[in-house]
């Protein structure tokens, strides 16, 4: 009865302490599941992170890339020439154009900040803004069409009088020191990111110069 009764209290004994351990592993096995879904999940959360990252610093990095020069938006031809006395101490050749719009929209030019005027050089091929260049007058272009530009070179000059003798050549070396080593003028306009070229047309300006003065 005793060892009986002792067998019995071991054998509960140790089913109790078989219970014990199979209640304790019950709880155990959720947290454990629970931490490893927690690690994958916030890995997870940090892969996407990092995607959303990276896509975000590509689509800046292509917003904030400068956008090219179009350079195939117009087209222009040499109209004429003009040479003018600007008070006691200056000149002013003026050159025009006729500007064709290639394009299916609508531009606008106008003096201000963003519009650059610059001289390509024969020597060198570099663009040069040593004299002043400004756009004659505002002109709008339309989509398809055609429209006059101008475009003003004002230099310190004494205008001689008319019954000097060298007063044609002096006019002549004006325009030519201008335009002698010109290859074309290049107006950029910022706002559209159009540049034009303009010939110099210094063949047909120091005919003008010799015909005219």
């Amino acid at each position: 009865m005793i060892l009986n009764g002792r067998n019995e209290g071991v054998r509960i004994s140790i089913q109790g302490s078989h219970r014990n351990h199979s209640v304790s592993r019950e709880r155990t096995l959720p947290r454990k599941n629970l931490l490893i879904a927690g690690i994958l999940a916030g890995a997870g959360l940090l892969l996407l992170l990092a995607f959303v990252v990276r896509r975000t610093a590509v689509n800046r990095a292509r917003t904030g890339a400068v956008k090219p020069w179009n350079e195939k938006a117009f087209r222009a031809k040499y109209a004429g020439s003009q040479l003018k006395q600007r008070g006691n101490g200056s000149a002013t050749l003026t050159l025009s154009y006729e500007l064709e719009n290639l394009t299916d929209q609508d531009f606008h030019l106008a003096e201000g900040s963003g519009l650059v005027i610059a001289r390509k050089l024969v020597s060198g091929d570099g663009l040069s803004q040593e004299e002043p260049l400004r756009l004659g007058y505002p002109a709008f272009l339309p989509a398809g069409q055609s429209a006059r530009i101008a475009i003003e070179i004002t230099q310190t000059f004494v205008w001689p009088r008319e019954e000097e003798p060298a007063y044609v050549s002096r006019l002549r070396d004006f325009v030519k020191e201008r335009l002698a080593n010109t290859k074309e003028f290049v107006v950029f306009d910022e706002a559209s990111r159009c540049q034009i070229e303009l010939p110099s047309a210094w063949e047909e300006l120091e005919e003008t110069a010799q015909r005219n003065y």
